[in-house]
């Protein structure tokens, strides 16, 4: 395959047997990006320059400062912040500009600088130059590789948002029978990973019911976890 760099993340999110293997990938993905931040390559010029033009999202920012490379971090702060004061100079001037009536949408230099930078994310940048690439490694494993379509066929499902991402890159990528096949699996298992799912959310509500006090947890322990997953593509801590 032309993406065989790809396939080996891929492979290893569907042997983690999750609630959605398309979520480990991401975290996965989120994960290296963060310690790429923080890593030998916060000295070098163009990750440097790309980090004080974007700066960071705020759930970036705070996985950022949960690591332990406090220099690192302080490092791009200050230029990245060095460099919002030099822009300022230059684009202050524009924020006291009146508002023309003629224009609906008229926005000052200054206004749409901050709502620019406000918007971009070095570490987000970074994951969706990949991302795409996992989707598509997805979908050709599952038309070329007979071993990673039963992986595929017998996971735990997708959550919604990356269900229908999966689907979506199918239509891109294949046609005919392997189009029907590939969005049949898919809606199936998504499908039938919440019914399963809602199955031990009734059992994990029993659980409350002194009724079922002495009765086993089956597998509805960490039902609700899971289930966020599933609705909200959120995994749990241990999974990240």
């Amino acid at each position: 395959m032309a993406e065989k760099l790809y396939t080996i993340p891929v492979n290893d999110a569907f042997d983690l047997h999750s609630e959605c293997p398309v979520c480990s990938m991401v975290s996965k993905l989120e994960r290296d990006a963060v310690e790429y931040t923080l890593g030998p390559s916060y000295m070098e010029d163009d990750t440097r320059m790309e980090t004080d033009k974007k700066g960071f999202c705020t759930p970036h920012m705070r996985m950022l400062l949960a690591e332990k490379n406090r220099l690192g971090l302080s490092l791009i702060l200050k230029t990245h912040i060095d460099r919002q004061v030099k822009a300022m100079e230059i684009l202050k001037k524009g924020a006291v500009k009146p508002k023309s009536f003629l224009k609906k949408n008229d926005e000052s230099e200054i206004g749409q600088y901050l709502r620019e930078t406000d918007e971009t994310c070095f570490i987000c940048d970074r994951m969706d130059l990949t991302f795409p690439h996992y989707l598509d490694t997805t979908v050709r494993l599952f038309e070329k590789d007979p071993e990673f379509r039963k992986k595929f066929e017998e996971c735990n499902g997708f959550c919604g948002r990356h269900a229908g991402m999966l689907i979506e890159k199918g239509r891109e990528r294949l046609s005919g029978k392997a189009l029907t096949e590939f969005v049949e699996v898919t809606v199936k298992l998504y499908q039938e990973n919440l019914k399963r799912l809602s199955e031990d959310l009734d059992w994990f509500q029993n659980k409350f019911d002194y009724r079922y006090k002495d009765a086993p947890w089956k597998n509805s322990r960490d039902a609700i976890e899971r289930a966020a997953v599933k609705t909200n593509s959120i995994l749990p801590k241990e999974e990240k």
